[in-house]
């Protein structure tokens, strides 16, 4: 079993009745999307609880092997070898944790969703559509798939209907859009209830798309 993954938390002023687990991109914290919370303007009465995990450090082949918070390794950067499948599944598994850990915590699954950034949007469409219970919501930011092909064969049920979010930068460097609406095609031909949207940015978050993943969250939790 591996270990548990360290966390930063925003909670709401009332009762905790949902939660987004939000994973960072390659060499960040989770101290780098918390500053979104204020910006996503959510009701009070949604009473939702943002938790912000830390990826474990470990050596980044493309970096020269340097250690930095990832969740997985790159060894290259070619479209179908970039996230290392090992790796994507052990990450997986830790972030599991966390959401069975809010369950236990009166949080029924179907109030919580699974969103990330780049590579913690690599977890997010891999786990989500794994994940044994009906989540409230999936959403894949700049992100891709790791192993597309793998989706049909191990894909669960329960989260077939799950409303997935993804959104990428029309100007994105890091992550071409095309890696993203590669992944975006997979879900939709998985039959998965996905929506796309693009925005002129690189491989970041703007208002635009802030508003929208508000709009979205809104919708879902209401």
């Amino acid at each position: 079993m591996s270990s548990a993954l360290p966390y930063i938390e925003t909670n709401p002023v009332s009762e905790i009745k949902a939660t987004v687990i939000w994973l960072h991109g390659l060499g960040d914290s989770g101290h780098g999307f918390a500053p979104i919370v204020p910006e996503l303007r959510l009701p009070d009465a949604l009473g939702v609880r943002f938790v912000f995990p830390h990826a474990p450090e470990r050596p980044v082949t493309i970096n020269g092997g340097m250690r930095m918070r990832a969740w997985y390794d790159i060894k290259s950067m070619d479209f179908d070898k970039r996230a290392d499948l090992t790796g994507v599944r052990e990450s997986a598994e830790q972030v599991e944790q966390l959401i069975e850990a809010e369950i236990s915590n009166g949080v029924p699954p179907e109030k919580i969703i699974l969103a990330g950034f780049s590579q913690g949007g690599v977890i997010a469409l891999h786990l989500g559509p794994r994940f044994s219970k009906s989540l409230c919501g999936i959403m894949g930011l700049s992100t891709y798939m790791c192993q597309p092909e793998l989706l049909a064969n191990e894909a669960h049920p329960a989260n077939q209907q799950t409303p997935v979010f993804m959104a990428h930068g029309e100007m994105d460097d890091v992550v071409p859009i095309a890696m993203g609406k590669a992944a975006y095609d997979t879900l939709t031909a998985n039959q998965y209830n996905v929506s796309w949207q693009s925005y002129r940015m690189q491989h970041n978050v703007n208002m635009d798309e802030i508003n929208a993943i508000s709009q979205w969250l809104q919708a879902r939790l209401a």
